[in-house]
């Protein structure tokens, strides 16, 4: 690429987002980054803030035009923008699933059809794509959140292969517990259950656990710069735990990856 990269990452008031974006103006691009409100946002040197909310078809469409006035093109889209949400599946309501949804999900949708027809005209681009490993590992009490992540990795591949005639790639990076507020602080469902209450205080306990021994955002942040420069590859996982699993998920039997995923989550 021989002009100035210009990176458009969702989500960057915090966590892996704010790392991300701190990590590829380090490295050369020219970054902007998507909060909710601009008024409330703390200015970050070397990020040009855009007001998006990524549930919202009209500031999708007014943030991303807001980018090409300014910097005449995007090479690089990040969708980060998601949040985790903690119960039971039967304790979930269909409301919260579909808010879920409609960040996690219809967000990367959304964000992505704003940026493709620049990029078509451009005929190069790249999306990241920000899953888990939870997009390939479901966990109890979190299963409404593995199925988000599920389908933005449906979404990714097949995004994929219809988009690389145009020289246009998506890419999945897959962290694992991360420190960050949104995995420290993930909102438990509405109307709880009792007799889910043992095992899911167990839950929520390990995952407490796994967070404050987790990887620092900026490992997460190399691999989406990774992802995005770097040579194609359809996953990329933090090296670490991240990647382990991955590869234990592939080629293990069930029963012992089942067996070892309980009894992380202190199940048994």
């Amino acid at each position: 690429m021989t002009t100035q990269p210009v990176v458009l990452i969702t989500g960057v008031s915090s966590g892996i987002g704010l790392v991300t974006a701190k990590t590829f103006a380090a490295r050369g691009s020219r970054v902007f980054g998507t909060v909710r409100s601009l008024a409330k946002a703390s200015p970050t040197p070397d990020i040009e803030l855009v007001e998006m909310d990524v549930r919202n078809d009209a500031s999708v469409l007014a943030g991303v035009l807001n980018v090409i006035q300014r910097a005449g093109r995007i090479d690089v889209l990040v969708n980060n923008a998601g949040f985790n949400m903690v119960g039971a599946v039967e304790e979930t309501t269909p409301a919260e699933a579909a808010a879920l949804f409609d960040t996690n999900v219809l967000g990367v949708l959304r964000v992505a059809q704003a940026v493709l027809p620049h990029m078509r005209t451009q005929r190069q681009g790249r999306i990241v794509n920000v899953s888990s490993v939870l997009g390939f590992l479901p966990a109890p009490y979190m299963g409404v959140y593995a199925a988000s992540k599920h389908a933005v990795e449906g979404l990714s591949e097949s995004l994929d292969h219809e988009v690389r005639q145009f020289g246009i790639r998506v890419t999945l990076v897959q962290p694992f517990y991360t420190k960050t507020n949104l995995e420290a602080n993930s909102p438990l469902a509405a109307t709880l259950i009792d007799a889910y209450d043992r095992e899911r205080k167990a839950v929520l306990q390990a995952v407490s656990a796994n967070v404050s021994a987790g990887d620092e955002p900026g490992k997460v942040a190399d691999t989406i710069v990774d992802a995005a420069f770097g040579p194609w590859r359809m996953r990329r996982t933090p090296a670490g735990q991240a990647s382990l699993l991955s590869k234990l998920r592939r080629f293990m039997p069930a029963g012992p990856v089942d067996k070892s995923l309980r009894k992380s989550l202190g199940l048994g």
